[in-house]
């Protein structure tokens, strides 16, 4: 039975190059979780970012809540209120008029095809 010699130097290459694969592979796997966690990152400062122009915003429509000219607003428009010097105006109708009356017309309703028809008789209560 012939014997091989082994070649400790081929075995020190062979083990350096598979162990230098080995960091390759490890290396790479670090890259794409670092990419991953940049992306990560990207997105919660987006929304922290976003957070923040949705505070300042609200912010400001509570020191306007708050200020004279949004009660005045409120005041004029919603409340009906009116302001010393003004002229309230009444809308009354004519006398002898009668009242317009406004109807709503009603949906034409949907034709049904022979077969939703059966469809319905026999299989819906």
């Amino acid at each position: 039975m012939p014997t091989i010699p082994i070649n400790f130097r081929r075995a020190a290459v062979f083990l350096g190059i598979f162990i230098l694969i080995l960091l390759v592979i490890e290396f790479n796997s670090r890259l794409e979780e670092l990419n991953q966690l940049n992306d990560q990152r990207d997105e919660v400062r987006a929304l922290a970012t976003q957070a923040m122009q949705t505070q300042v915003a609200l912010q400001t429509q509570v020191s306007f809540a708050g200020s004279t000219a949004a009660v005045e607003e409120w005041a004029r428009r919603d409340g009906h209120y009116v302001q010393e010097g003004d002229q309230p105006v009444i809308p009354v109708g004519q006398p002898g008029s009668e009242p317009v009356v406004i109807t709503t017309p009603l949906p034409a309703p949907t034709p049904m095809q022979n077969w939703e028809v059966w469809w319905q008789l026999f299989f819906d209560e």
